[in-house]
């Protein structure tokens, strides 16, 4: 089973289908298979779910959709049969369809045609293709991907297919997209937009993200936008960009988990439990006192998300808050925040003005994003490669 990707790109395979008891089909994850060998495949687990297996939009069953099917090999548009295929693992350990055993046709019903090897976009038939692919069932196929693996098909479109892809977006969608794309293309798609419709998708994203994003348009663009969001979406915004884009203040967001001094324990968890948190900014509750809102009043302390597991629910978290060894300022460079999260193993660190007030915080997700190079998604395929068509 492998998902379909667009523009002819080899599909990862997502695991195996088994035929069990009873003609019962199930799933088996690629992440349980330890190794496949000729006679048999050994599993990393000596359990599985039993469940019956359920095909998405998607996904591809190679041996059943794949093989025996006829496509064009695209060097000499030549119709020819797929008997078999291959796949490889890539540097991230994915498996991936790469290559395809094929017969070339013969006019001599008798006579069986010679077979080659070609890579899986040396043919056409197979894939989500650009050409004659509708938005609507384009957007089924993507449908169950995560953000960030959207933004990788995404960046695969050419630019019109990528601008049709994001009008089609909800605006929530879209703008998690946004934030998982390079510069170049989420400028891109953002200008592309009416805009009052870049305007609710900026709302959307997490304000250090509509910054960054921001701050990679021209002055008039900038303003032109801040003035169509809501003032109460564009006031923190526009705080954040004042920073510079490698300091603590211009990677924090500004919006981490606040409470005040009287707030409880059982309050605490029920925040952290939001689903749209991430890890890292799940993991601790800052706790100021009024107001709550960022810049807030003065920074108490941190309360931890696992000293919160060991209290009982009606205690204080101004009672469970550990005073941060040195909260950082806003123009603190990205070197000293690396530096300051991994001498105090923390996972976000607080960001607080010259009069103690929390402006937000910073988490060690925000600091990879502005460490790692911009093609840090882009892999490269290993050597290691398996036949699948016969077993």
């Amino acid at each position: 089973m492998a998902t379909l990707r667009v523009n002819r790109q080899p599909p990862r395979v997502l695991g195996l289908v088994v035929e069990v008891q009873a003609r019962r089909r199930i799933f088996v994850p690629m992440g349980r298979v330890a190794r496949i060998e000729p006679d048999a495949v050994v599993l990393t687990t000596a359990s599985v779910n039993i469940k019956r297996f359920e095909q998405r939009p998607n996904e591809l069953l190679v041996l059943g959709e794949v093989l025996d099917r006829t496509v064009t090999r695209l060097e000499d548009e030549a119709r020819v049969h797929v008997v078999d295929a291959a796949m490889e693992q890539n540097r991230s350990r994915d498996w991936v369809i790469t290559r395809l055993a094929v017969r070339s046709n013969t006019r001599l019903a008798r006579r069986r045609g010679a077979i080659s090897q070609v890579d899986w976009n040396e043919v056409d038939g197979l894939s989500v293709t650009e050409s004659g692919q509708g938005t609507a069932s384009l957007l089924a196929v993507l449908a169950g991907l995560r953000p960030a693996d959207l933004a990788t098909q995404m960046q695969e479109m050419p630019a019109k297919r990528q601008q049709e892809v994001a009008e089609a977006l909800d605006d929530n969608r879209l703008a998690d997209v946004l934030e998982e794309l390079p510069d170049d293309d989420r400028v891109q798609i953002l200008t592309g937009l009416s805009d009052e419709r870049a305007a609710d998708v900026l709302e959307a994203m997490n304000d250090d993200d509509a910054a960054d994003l921001l701050r990679e348009l021209t002055t008039d663009e900038q303003e032109r936008l801040l003035e169509i969001m809501e003032p109460d979406e564009a006031a923190p915004v526009r705080r954040l960009m004042k920073y510079g884009d490698y300091t603590a203040g211009g990677m924090m967001t500004s919006e981490p988990v606040v409470l005040l001094p009287d707030a409880t324990v059982a309050e605490a968890l029920a925040l952290v439990r939001n689903p749209d948190l991430s890890p890292a900014l799940a993991a601790q509750v800052f706790v100021v006192r009024p107001p709550q809102a960022t810049p807030t009043g003065r920074f108490l302390g941190t309360a931890h998300l696992q000293r919160l597991l060991r209290e009982p629910p009606s205690s204080l978290v101004s009672g469970v808050a550990e005073q941060d060894p040195a909260a950082l300022a806003p123009d603190t460079p990205i070197e000293a925040v690396t530096r300051h999260l991994a001498t105090y193993n923390l996972v976000a660190v607080p960001v607080v003005d010259d009069n103690g007030r929390l402006l937000g915080a910073v988490s060690v997700d925000d600091v990879l994003d502005h460490l790692l190079p911009e093609d840090w998604r882009d892999t490269d395929n290993d050597d290691a490669t398996i036949g699948i068509g016969d077993g």
